[in-house]
């Protein structure tokens, strides 16, 4: 039987557990539903990460988290929405590098990312893979650059959009480089991919995922990988650092909570989300979408964030596409 001496002893541990214990794991957040929007259509690849990612928060936390889809203009009408809900950490944003650049194409929109969101958590990256049809007749980016130096404007690039992020890594990578090639947008990377294989473009920065089995086919040839580090999805491949060009960039995928939201949500979110990148289930999924697992602080992504800020900004500057 417990005496009145040994329960005030009990009590005084527990406090002192408590009062030691980070605040989030003090906080009862949460204690509703918290809704996740995302700008794509299901099936995407933030589609398919914001899933995995409520499927376990739900889990962890005790809570329905339940992801809405509101696709369209670049995802910027889910974050439109996501800026102007409630601060309380229920209404999440699942983004990524698209979200950054939307606002330097077009200034009018009503958000800005830095200013108005929190960073929660990065979750995955997929490099990007430079990849050429084999006409080309290049061995490696070295040849490459010679070739589109000696016959200025006359190569053309794909890309999945005006403004996407293989369209401003390729013009970063121009104005790296010296050398000038022609744009043809597309509706997205299927599109793309179709024509390069066809011939009717002769190269594209690529998601790894869209180009890879035609690359392991031969049907196109890799030259480099864009991430800073070689990719677990193509580990033979250098990066474009390696290869000799002062450039690294990935699509990477995040979530981001209004600014202003209580910090020990935001603590909650990211700790039992790193806890989710990783498990099992997080990491045969990036395996299968050739997506590297990243995870940190949201200090650290607020960084990685800032820099890719400046980063794009430069290459929607040079490319002269703010409206």
């Amino acid at each position: 039987m417990l005496t009145r001496r040994g329960a005030a002893a009990l009590a005084a541990v527990a406090l002192v557990c408590a009062l030691s214990a980070p605040a989030w794991a003090q906080s009862d957040y949460p204690t509703r539903p918290v809704h996740i929007f995302v700008g794509f259509v299901p099936g995407a690849s933030t589609d398919v990460i914001a899933r995995l990612m409520a499927n376990e928060w739900g889990r962890q936390l005790g809570q329905q988290f339940v992801v809405e889809n509101k696709p369209g203009a670049a995802s910027a009408i889910a974050a439109d929405q996501v800026a102007r809900s409630a601060k309380d950490g229920y209404t999440l944003l699942a983004g990524g590098t698209v979200n950054l650049s939307t606002g330097m194409l077009n200034p009018q929109q009503n958000f800005d990312m830095p200013r108005d969101f929190t960073p929660v958590i990065l979750i995955a990256a997929q490099p990007m893979i430079l990849a050429v049809h084999p006409s080309l007749g290049v061995a490696n980016v070295a040849d490459l650059i010679a070739l589109a130096k000696a016959r200025p404007g006359t190569l053309s690039y794909g890309s999945t959009g005006t403004g996407a992020t293989p369209h401003l890594l390729t013009e970063l990578f121009q104005q790296r480089t010296g050398t000038k090639m022609v744009h043809v947008p597309y509706q997205g990377s299927p599109q793309a991919v179709t024509d390069l294989l066809a011939g009717r473009i002769q190269l594209m920065f690529s998601p790894a995922a869209a180009v890879l089995p035609h690359i392991e086919a031969g049907t196109l040839k890799a030259l480099a990988v864009s991430s800073a580090k070689r990719s677990s999805a193509a580990p033979n491949l250098p990066t474009l650092r390696e290869a000799g060009v002062d450039l690294e960039a990935s699509l990477w995928f995040s979530i981001w909570a209004p600014a202003g939201t209580p910090r020990a949500a935001i603590d909650k979110l990211s700790h039992t989300g790193n806890e989710t990148i990783k498990g099992a289930d997080a990491q045969t999924l990036f395996a299968k979408q050739g997506f590297d697992a990243l995870g940190g602080t949201p200090e650290e992504f607020a960084r990685m964030q800032a820099d890719d800020v400046v980063k794009w900004q430069a290459a929607v500057d040079a490319a002269g596409l703010k409206k």
